[in-house]
């Protein structure tokens, strides 16, 4: 086995160095296989990341009982119960079980409150815009209403 020397390792290093420079540019001029699989995933042009600053994105863990104050926001909100069992209620309207997967949308300036079930956690998940406008709390009795009322 011959030793490396000084001047050997130079040599390797610089090898090296230049097998990631032709690398390197081969990735920036040549598309690769997994840009090309990308670009395969959408027909008729590639949509692009459009700024999203402005856009919350939550997720909330609600312990059996719990649930949020009444509230509206200026841009509407999309919540969907990700586990466990959630409610949810439009002033005015009747009162709504949360299934897992179900999304549920609230228009801007819509006064609605949610939460988890009676005696089961939810974690939600709440996507929105805009400001939030909190309200009073929900009642005990809004709250523990049958569904449907």
């Amino acid at each position: 086995m011959k030793a490396w020397n000084g001047k050997s390792m130079h040599i390797v290093l610089a090898l090296a160095l230049i097998g990631v420079g032709v690398f390197g540019f081969s990735l920036l001029t040549n598309p690769t296989e997994s840009m090309a699989q990308q670009q395969s995933r959408f027909m008729g042009g590639n949509p692009s990341v459009v700024d999203s600053e402005d856009v919350n994105t939550l997720r909330l863990l609600f312990p059996a009982g719990s649930r949020s104050n009444w509230h509206s926001h200026s841009w509407g909100q999309l919540l969907m119960v990700e586990e466990g069992g959630g409610r949810t209620q439009v002033r005015g309207q009747s009162l709504e079980i949360m299934e897992p997967g179900q999304p549920w949308w609230t228009d801007a300036g819509v006064e609605h409150w949610h939460g988890a079930g009676l005696d089961e956690d939810a974690l939600q998940m709440t996507i929105y815009s805009g400001t939030v406008d909190w309200l009073e709390p929900v009642s005990d009795d809004v709250y523990r209403a049958a569904p449907g009322r």
